[in-house]
């Protein structure tokens, strides 16, 4: 087993290899990665099949054990995902900038790739993937350490990566999934100022807050979801029922679901009249205000910690207020700056909640689940990131570049 030291320098290594790649020789071992998944797809469940054995034994929740599983169905997906990732544009040598200065020096500002990108993972196999594909076609050499509930999955797909580019030559440190993922492996990982040039969290809410904390090397926060929809008093009832059915069950254990619904006091009882039947099927469990409570009998009265709380599950905090004012200043206070909804008839409401709430992403009239790379047209995503330097929402490639000054003079001396 390689430790993690030998793997990060690995990846230093081939920084400098992976900067000078064509967009075609990016393109074609993507390309080749795409088809060795689809492949090798039995392989890959088999290992699979391990991690989702141990994380039943081990008790791991319903919403954990989604995330957490593999099917053909998904790894076809992740396979498209390579391929469109393929298809995007290379962001490396783009032109920022051009002019020429006053002195006659020739200035341009082109992206150029981070270098070594360090993520740190949960149970989420296709991250592993996803992450890969995006740092490869940015010019970027990845080492991926995933959690352990995964780690059968993840060295499968490792192992996958590994064959298909060194197919086409690429060198061997390009992706590294750690083979070490004990709790150390991580405290080492946030420590390696001399290899990883930033590092990406992507999990709940425990691994983003420690990583933030404890690293050393820079890092670009993501994925932190404690998602609202607020309900306003000219809201089109029927279509905020249908908004946050979609955000709430959809898929309850990724980032963009929501976890709360704001809704004003003048249209609290007729909307939930029209909710609640919607939410039964799913066995929602709503943890409420006292006013909310005496409309939906069947659920909880909240406690202060619900409204900070990112279930993933299928529970959700509801709450009635008074108006939008006091529903922005809500969300700025409980809102982890990721996606925010409002369902308005008024322009000048969905302005005001647009131009305040403090998020990556702002909705109105629309489920906060479509916050994502593939639906932003981004290709596969990196993370969601909710800080607000460098790169903001969905990660994408330009996401994980940075620029460089190339300057072209006749000899001028200051």
């Amino acid at each position: 087993m390689k430790d993690i030291l030998t793997q990060a320098r690995l990846c230093r290594e081939a920084a400098p290899t992976l900067t000078c790649l064509s967009a075609g020789e990016k393109n074609a071992a993507l390309l080749e990665l795409a088809a060795a998944l689809e492949a090798h797809s039995e392989d890959i469940l088999s290992a699979n099949a391990e991690d989702v054995a141990a994380g039943r034994e081990n008790g791991m929740s319903a919403s954990l054990l989604d995330r957490l599983t593999l099917t053909p169905a998904r790894i076809d997906a992740m396979a498209e995902g390579v391929r469109q990732v393929a298809a995007l544009p290379d962001p490396i040598g783009e032109l920022m900038e051009g002019r020429t200065l006053p002195n006659g020096l020739e200035l341009r500002q082109v992206r150029v790739p981070l270098g070594v990108i360090g993520i740190i993972f949960e149970a989420r196999p296709n991250v592993t993937v996803d992450a890969a594909a995006l740092c490869l076609k940015s010019g970027n050499a990845a080492l991926l350490r995933g959690g352990k509930e995964a780690l059968h999955s993840n060295l499968a797909l490792g192992q996958v990566m590994a064959e298909a580019l060194k197919t086409h030559g690429f060198p061997a440190g390009c992706v590294q999934v750690v083979e070490d993922a004990s709790r150390q492996s991580a405290q080492t990982m946030m420590g390696l100022t001399e290899d990883l040039d930033v590092l990406i969290p992507r999990g709940g809410r425990g691994l983003i807050r420690a990583v933030t904390a404890e690293a050393k090397v820079p890092v670009i926060r993501t994925g932190e979801g404690v998602c609202h929809l607020f309900v306003d008093e000219s809201a089109d009832l029927s279509m905020a029922a249908d908004i946050l059915v979609n955000g709430k069950c959809s898929r309850p254990s990724v980032c963009n679901a929501l976890e709360c619904v704001l809704v004003h006091e003048a249209v609290a009882a007729e909307f939930w009249r029209l909710a609640l039947p919607k939410l039964e099927p799913y066995h929602v469990e709503l943890r409420c205000c006292e006013h909310t409570l005496a409309l939906a009998p069947q659920s909880v009265l909240a406690t202060e910690a619900d409204w900070d709380s990112e279930y993933g599950d299928f529970i959700l905090a509801a709450k009635v207020v008074k108006d939008i004012h006091e529903a922005v200043a809500f969300i700025n206070t409980h809102g982890t700056q990721h996606s925010e909804a409002i369902v308005t008839r008024e322009l000048e409401n969905a302005r005001k909640f647009q131009l305040e709430v403090d998020a990556a992403a702002v909705y109105v009239n629309a489920s906060t689940r479509f916050t994502d790379g593939f639906e932003f047209g981004l290709g596969a995503e990196i993370g969601i990131s909710t800080q607000k330097m460098h790169a903001r929402g969905p990660m994408g490639l330009r996401a994980l570049t940075s620029t460089k000054f190339l300057i072209t003079g006749e000899g001028q001396i200051r």
